[in-house]
């Protein structure tokens, strides 16, 4: 329960219209709250606050039809904005950066800001009377839209600065390198030494599986990106009914309907009830999203990459601010535990067996599309040889080392054949002498 509470919460507050529909709702509220106090106190501006407002009920209808008309009118220019901004962010990063720029705090807040002072206004307005018999101007509302409408103007700004900003593509990178950064430090804790549970060896693990002589290949029931997966709900249907799951994917993986996701090891028939428990543990949709998916955001930095590597574009500096971000994250992975994909209930029994991300899995998910773009530019190849030097001087596991050299051997074997500029290769041939030595 709580991870798919998690993930309806991010995918909730994630999408573009609920900042907005949240200040509205709040714009409305105010309103009535505001018109209460205004009924209750019967206030009259005096001293310094009676410059700010003087004048009957039509002075208070001429400023709140004021105010709504412009709220209005400037909310449609900031939707027009927003627009050309996303339409310049599709051409240059690649559409699938568009969520990014959706979920943007600051274009969700001036939206709704406008969006919500044009119907508070429009509330307030509709309550000022001018009869004589029952004359009645709301002061304290009409005092706090002209405060709104001096604050909206404040936003106007901030938010014509901030369109500018978040469509270079520095920001853009170093916006996603943060949240790559955020997501990496949930899921991959930095902690020094090796794993603290020992894995089970292939006897021990033979042994478990021969103790539930029944298995079971459930299937999925749609097409769609695994989003997330309910660890909690899965380890409580295996220890309630005595089973061992052994999970095919990971999150990010996309599954097709009817295909095999879990195999299920039990000492009898499979129940129902737990068959349908286990199956509502897996989430499914129509797009790879940051919850549980750790490459998610890697992925992201290498479009902007390989966009920038393309004819089309051929912006080589760009591609180099992503190879400079991917190596810090890098580097960061080489000092984190990945989960151990071995999950043991409270008396110590192996119940779930997982398909665990690793740190070849994740830097190949970062350099493997860039060396193929960039094979041609020897920037880009040599940049490559040099983040896999200070990688590798950050790792302290074998079996890390054993990744990077990897790479590096590809990187060589591609700038061979593909480098035709003899000191070019010269200047590469040397970070890979520095990095044997």
């Amino acid at each position: 329960m709580k991870t798919k509470l998690s993930y309806f919460w991010e995918l909730i507050s994630g999408s573009f219209w609920f900042i907005p529909l949240s200040i509205i709702i709040l714009a409305i509220l105010s309103a009535f709250g505001l018109i209460y106090l205004d009924i209750r106190t019967d206030y009259v501006p005096s001293g310094l606050m009676k410059y700010f407002f003087s004048g009957g009920a039509e002075s208070a209808r001429s400023i709140l039809s004021t105010t709504a008309g412009a709220m209005i009118t400037v909310a449609g220019t900031v939707f027009s904005i927003t627009l050309v901004a996303l339409t310049l962010a599709s051409s240059q990063f690649g559409p699938r950066l568009l969520q990014n720029f959706m979920h943007d705090r600051i274009n969700q807040v001036v939206l709704g800001s406008y969006i919500a002072t044009f119907i508070f206004c429009l509330l307030i307005l509709r309550t000022v009377k001018s009869d004589t018999s029952a004359e009645f101007v709301p002061n304290i509302s009409v005092l706090f839209t002209v405060l709104i409408a001096i604050v909206n103007i404040f936003l106007l700004v901030i938010f014509i600065h901030h369109i500018s900003v978040s469509i270079q593509a520095d920001h853009v990178i170093s916006d996603i390198n943060m949240k790559l950064h955020t997501q990496l430090r949930k899921l991959f804790p930095e902690e020094m030494g090796g794993e603290k549970e020992k894995p089970p060896s292939d006897k021990e693990l033979s042994e478990i599986k021969k103790a539930f002589p029944e298995r079971e290949d459930l299937k999925t029931t749609g097409n769609g990106y695994l989003q997330a997966v309910n660890n909690e709900g899965l380890m409580q249907a295996a220890v309630e009914n005595d089973l061992l799951i052994m999970l095919q994917y990971q999150p990010g993986d996309f599954l097709t309907e009817k295909q095999h996701l879990v195999t299920v090891c039990s000492r009898g028939k499979l129940g129902e009830t737990a068959r349908e428990k286990i199956q509502r543990a897996f989430i499914l949709g129509n797009k790879r999203t940051a919850t549980q998916d750790a490459e998610f955001a890697i992925h992201q930095m290498v479009e902007i990459a390989a966009r920038a590597l393309s004819p089309g574009i051929n912006d080589p500096y760009t591609a180099i601010t992503c190879i400079d971000y991917l190596t810090a994250t890098l580097c960061y992975l080489t000092r984190s535990r990945f989960p151990s994909a071995y999950r043991y209930d409270d008396q110590k029994h192996l119940r779930v067996i997982t398909k665990p991300l690793t740190f070849e899995g994740m830097m190949d998910a970062a350099f493997n599309q860039i060396r193929q773009y960039g094979e041609n530019t020897p920037a880009i190849i040599i940049r490559l040889m040099e983040s896999c030097i200070t990688i590798h001087e950050s790792a302290t596991l074998p079996k890390h080392r054993k990744t990077v050299e990897k790479h590096v051997e590809m990187l060589y074997n591609s700038a061979r054949d593909s480098i035709k500029e003899r000191n070019d290769f010269k200047d590469l041939k040397e970070r890979y002498k520095k990095f044997k030595a």
